[in-house]
């Protein structure tokens, strides 16, 4: 990939957690934390959210590590007080979880879209660089979606499933608060052989990707 399309992914990138990070924001506040609201966090410009590590090194990391198959980054997290939630037992997964829904809600616009553009001629230049766009956009989005359904800590999902965790499970769940980072690592580094966790999360994206776009990349 030439500069210009590494920019093009870094760009889609920071738009796509600048999203996640707003959705978790805005489902705060209408569960009753105006935290983001007042921190002027319940915005698209991408200045008030982004972190140099997580926005631009992390995912350029990641991208010459793994030959450009693997990209992730994160924003700087909105701040968020659960003691404000009208839903004290279910508001914390509720905000976990709209970050991970918006980015795969935009999966399916865009999924759907390419399968409409392939009824077009590729051959002008023009329309062969949307697709090539549109695939970039469903691809980045899709790899927020399941990585950060993720239930371990700090990832989203890890906040779904504390939910629904009965109160018997105190000490699993102190124990993945305390050691989830580490966890983490270990799943990206973890490899015997041909099996890896990152490689089964990659066949998952993979599939999800065919059954919404239509085709495989």
């Amino acid at each position: 990939m030439d500069l210009i399309g590494l920019i093009a992914w870094i760009l889609i990138l920071v738009f796509a957690i600048v999203i996640h990070e707003v959705a978790h924001g805005a489902v705060a506040d209408r569960q009753g934390d105006p935290t983001a609201k007042y921190s002027g966090r319940l915005t698209l410009n991408p200045i008030k959210h982004l972190d140099l590590f997580g926005s631009f090194l992390l995912p350029l990391g990641l991208y010459l590590a793994t030959s450009g198959s693997m990209v992730f980054g994160y924003a700087k997290p909105v701040p968020i007080n659960p003691s404000n939630f009208r839903d004290q037992k279910y508001g914390a997964a509720k905000v976990a979880i709209a970050g991970p829904a918006v980015n795969f809600i935009i999966v399916v616009l865009f999924g759907l879209a390419l399968r409409l553009l392939l009824s077009f001629d590729f051959v002008n230049p023009a329309m062969q660089a949307l697709n090539n766009m549109f695939i970039v956009v469903v691809w980045i989005n899709l790899i927020l979606t399941v990585f950060n359904l993720i239930p371990i800590p700090p990832l989203d999902g890890s906040h779904v499933l504390f939910a629904f965790l009965p109160p018997s499970q105190e000490d699993f769940k102190v124990f993945l608060q305390r050691y989830g980072g580490l966890i983490i690592i270990f799943l990206i580094v973890f490899k015997i052989g041909d099996f890896s966790f990152m490689a089964s999360l990659q066949m998952i994206m993979d599939f999800l990707f065919k059954i919404i776009v239509g085709f495989s990349i």
